[in-house]
């Protein structure tokens, strides 16, 4: 894909699969990593039913769909091109109230354009759609417009199996999956009124969310689903939370504990990325790209999560920029600052 036109690609990971996805204005291309590896075909493309700028998308962990959440409606695609089921919601621009039938409706609107958005995450096994989408759904009845929702989806059919009220107002929303299906986390932006951070469970009959947290954002989830990564909106801080009841375990702050960068004069402010990965239960690899970027060269760091304490920096063998992000599986990847390449990462002497 022209890197001009499409989003950065990206590693969506699951017990057992990994997918790297890119998408642009008309389709969504998902590779199978480890058939990739391995020498096998991998691609499956996915036509795409809006632009990439009006929501965001997400890929079934056997590829049999591409979930969009949209402006106006969450759809299931398979790779034909065939609708697999859409929930249409209330639309997310703020200055419309309407429950649009089509994308046709307001493709061409600049301000729809420019929509606050929610987000859709498959879990593990493939069988649930969690999505943040503003109410009502359509058939509701009674349900204020205002109100924004997290609701579980059938990733066959798209029924709607849960729902809650997320009591927030987003700007975006990113989901945190956990290897456990009937666990999901959500981190709500909402500019600067906050960022709730909350984590939600099906018991098979009832959804329900809790928060963890008004200013954090989920970052990952430790591989056993024990622990979980949030870094405040400040990005002071790197915290490590219980999954169980989101009690907060150890922080580690990044001023006065990570080096300036190099070339600094040591009078900015080190802080932390938006993006973290576990590589095990013990080790965590985060960044200071973002605030080393006005110098060239990323910084990520090694940190033991056992009393959240800092290791050192990691060495390459070749400069890389951006955050380091979770691959699965003991990994983490890197993407090249024109967008081109992917790189994976494990650290020296692991396979």
């Amino acid at each position: 894909m022209d890197p001009a036109s499409s989003d950065a690609p990206q590693v969506l990971h699951w017990p057992n699969r990994r997918l790297l996805v890119q998408r642009d204005d008309t389709e969504v291309v998902a590779l199978d990593m480890d058939a990739l590896a391995a020498g096998r075909a991998s691609e499956v493309r996915f036509p795409t039913p809006w632009p990439r700028h009006f929501g965001s998308v997400t890929v079934s962990p056997e590829r049999d769909a591409a979930v969009f959440a949209g402006v106006h409606a969450v759809r299931s695609v398979a790779a034909t091109g065939t609708t697999r089921w859409e929930v249409r919601h209330g639309c997310w621009y703020g200055g419309c109230a309407l429950l649009h039938p089509s994308f046709d409706e307001y493709a061409h609107d600049k301000d729809h354009l420019y929509a606050d958005s929610g987000s859709a995450a498959v879990s593990a096994d493939g069988r649930l759609v969690w999505a943040h989408v503003r109410a009502p759904l359509d058939g509701d009845e009674g349900t204020e417009d205002d109100q924004e929702l997290w609701v579980l989806l059938d990733a066959m059919d798209g029924r709607v199996l849960g729902r809650v009220n997320t009591m927030t107002v987003a700007s975006n929303s990113e989901h945190t999956p956990h290897l456990d299906p009937t666990q999901m986390g959500l981190s709500v932006g909402e500019g600067e009124e906050g960022s709730p951070a909350l984590w939600g469970r099906w018991d098979g009959q009832q959804l329900t969310a809790a928060q963890i947290g008004t200013e954090l954002v989920l970052l990952a989830v430790s591989p056993s689903g024990r622990h979980l990564l949030t870094v405040d909106v400040g990005q002071w801080s790197l915290s490590l939370h219980r999954t169980e009841d989101g009690a907060l375990l150890q922080e580690l702050d990044a001023q006065g504990t990570v080096p300036s960068h190099p070339r600094s004069t040591g009078e900015d402010r080190v802080y932390w990325d938006y993006d973290a990965a576990f590589i095990d239960e013990d080790t965590i690899v985060a960044g200071t790209s973002e605030c080393d970027a006005r110098y060239g060269t990323a910084r990520h760091w090694l940190v033991n999560v056992h009393g959240m304490t800092l290791r050192g920096e990691v060495s390459y063998p070749f400069p890389v920029s951006g955050p380091a992000r979770s691959a699965g599986d003991g990994a983490w990847y890197t993407v090249s600052k024109d967008r081109i390449a992917v790189h994976l990462w494990k650290l020296a002497g692991e396979k």
